[in-house]
């Protein structure tokens, strides 16, 4: 007895999402499943993975897991299928990869341990130098 085979997707949508429209989507499944804290993060030019990162907690591995599903099926909505989704096992930390944007849902010990807010937050902010008297603290000196 012959079964067929199951046919995945692989066409890219004509014409595909720009990337507002799937960071934009990728937000809507996180609030509509009630995410906490929801960040983006614009990564243009520190990775040449993504434009952008949305990092959002849930408050138990169900949830996690449920927010996670939820972004995928956003995502398909509009045509997109993940590149990979990661960690929906233990669904502590999930990652949605949908190519321009990176989705991470985690629980928040371990959005804490982490902190990938800080990480691919460094240098953006311009560093006082106490040593240098023409900074005047104000980020339109030149």
């Amino acid at each position: 007895m012959s079964t067929e085979a199951q046919v995945i997707k692989t066409e890219i949508p004509n014409p595909p999402p720009s990337v507002p429209q799937l960071l934009a989507a990728a937000v809507d499944g996180l609030e509509s499943l009630k995410a906490k804290d929801i960040v983006q993060i614009d990564v243009r030019g520190k990775s040449s993975v993504a434009d952008f990162m949305v990092i959002a907690a849930g408050t138990s591995t169900r949830h996690v897991k449920s927010i996670a599903d939820e972004v995928v099926r956003f995502a398909k909505n509009l045509g997109v299928m993940p590149l990979g989704v990661e960690g929906d096992r233990e669904a502590e930390w999930v990652l949605v990869d949908l190519g321009d944007v990176l989705v991470h849902v985690m629980l928040p010990r371990v959005r804490e341990l982490y902190a990938l807010e800080r990480l691919w937050s460094v240098g953006d902010a311009r560093q006082a130098d106490p040593e240098d008297p023409n900074q005047t603290g104000d980020d339109n000196a030149a």
